[in-house]
């Protein structure tokens, strides 16, 4: 028998890569010991059935994390136990990611060769060579019909003189709110908004004013009485599956954000990032107020970050062109390739297919979380991609933060998102770890540590 013998992920990545992090994680685990020796390479090779140059690769990769070192004539060996486990903290990204929030990408969504064979199809088309072109600021005519077709069902029929297609939806919220509040001006938003919003208003010194948020997202009743005192220039908003909280708005309390903005002549941004992923949702704030809003939908969470298209619906044909000119500044336009092959997985139906796949490994995931994470309290959407945890009394976020990536943990707490005080909360993203048996292992290891206050835990310090 192998003295050790490493437990690898299957993620379709390089398997000497799977087998160092394999290593390392048993090293922060405590599964691996100081001064421990690891198995010969070529018995190794043989039992995981591998050439004998991936486990070369395997240790090499180790030492050069700092985890092990090799004495010649007697074999590789653990390096020093805290010394290895920091090593490890710091080698390289964290083992278990649940700080970035992006879809899942499982095998049924078959990403991999849906992209390579898209985009060998476009460009051999009779239209390939128009693909590698310069188009409009504005988005090509052929794409921004796609993307009214895709949002259709939800927003009913969309002019496309209201329709600008964007380089993601990044890119397209920073053009809305230079468009909308410009320097020196102020835009209400959750007391819990989104970090990209942050770093946008930071940028182009716009005043972020906090609104006070309940279960289903922005309090009508508190947005009313900032109206009327700060006179904000919009509000923005996340209205399904909000980013972090995971609150969804009825279409009463969207009815009445509405309302709000009608009342004080204010604009509503609405960041719909997450609308495509439930089954049954709301109908937006946008088929319900079209005239004061400006409707962001984007790929990157229904289906995968690679395709860096989103969809813009203005108000009008006036703020269709406003906002033409400040992408024009700003990128000149979206990748023609990409918005191409979003378009085409539009019309011919992959664009859905890819969805319900994302949709259903993302309920996986919110199941294993409901069980990994049974006994804490969290929210979350069963078809989302992440959870919003309230940390346990013994708990500070930043003790966690610390103690967390010393575990190979990446988490991202409140303050990331707070405009004001931060709570004692942690988003939790379920959607970058890449299997499933990942993200138990990583969730059952944030509910080990949860269990136990900082004091029991400062041995990892």
């Amino acid at each position: 028998m192998l003295s050790w013998t490493p437990r690898i992920e299957k993620d379709g990545g390089p398997k000497y890569l799977a087998i160092a992090r394999a290593l390392r994680a048993d090293v922060q685990s405590g599964r691996l010991r100081s001064g421990e020796r690891l198995p010969a390479q070529r018995l190794l090779a043989k039992v995981l059935g591998v050439d004998l140059t991936t486990i070369t690769r395997a240790f090499n990769e180790a030492r050069r994390m700092g985890l092990i070192e090799a004495n010649t004539g007697r074999g590789s060996y653990v390096r020093g136990g805290a010394s290895a486990r920091d090593e490890a903290a710091r080698s390289g990204s964290p083992i278990i990611d649940l700080s970035m929030n992006m879809p899942p990408q499982p095998p049924e969504a078959k990403l991999r060769e849906r992209i390579q064979d898209g985009i060998a199809g476009l460009l051999n088309g009779p239209q390939g060579p128009m693909h590698l072109h310069y188009q409009e600021s504005i988005g090509a005519g052929p794409d921004r019909a796609a993307g009214a077709r895709w949002l259709a069902p939800r927003l009913g029929a969309v002019p496309v003189d209201r329709m600008v297609v964007a380089g993601g939806a990044q890119t397209a919220l920073y053009a809305v709110v230079r468009v909308l509040a410009p320097e020196g001006g102020a835009l209400c938003v959750p007391d819990l908004t989104y970090p990209g919003l942050r770093a946008i208003a930071e940028q182009l010194r716009v005043r972020l004013i906090p609104v006070a948020m309940d279960e289903e997202g922005l309090d009508p009743a508190a947005l009313e009485e900032l109206c009327a005192r700060e006179r904000p220039k919009a509000v923005y908003c996340v209205p399904t599956i909000h980013n972090p909280t995971t609150a969804t708005m009825s279409t009463w309390r969207r009815e009445a954000i509405a309302g709000v903005a009608r009342r004080h002549a204010i604009t509503i941004i609405e960041d719909d990032a997450y609308g495509a992923l439930p089954r049954q949702a709301p109908a937006p704030i946008a088929s319900l107020a079209p005239d004061v809003t400006w409707h962001i939908a984007t790929l990157s969470k229904c289906a995968t970050p690679a395709l860096r298209t989103a969809y813009v619906v203005t108000p009008g044909l006036s703020d269709t062109l406003r906002l033409a000119a400040e992408i024009r500044a700003m990128t000149l336009m979206v990748p023609p390739l990409m918005a191409a092959l979003a378009s085409q997985w539009i019309l011919d139906g992959t664009l859905d297919d890819v969805t319900a796949a994302v949709r259903a490994e993302s309920a996986a995931r919110q199941a294993i979380a409901g069980r990994m994470l049974k006994g804490l309290v969290f929210r979350s959407h069963p078809e989302g991609h992440h959870l919003w945890l309230t940390l346990p009394d013994r708990w500070h976020r930043a003790d966690l933060n610390l103690y967390a990536r010393q575990s190979g943990l990446a988490l991202v707490p409140s303050e990331a998102f707070a405009v004001g005080p931060a709570p004692d909360a942690i988003r939790v993203s379920l959607g970058a770890a890449p299997s499933q048996a990942m993200l138990e292992r990583g969730l059952g290891l944030l509910a080990t540590v949860l269990s136990h206050g900082p004091s029991a835990l400062s041995s990892i310090v």
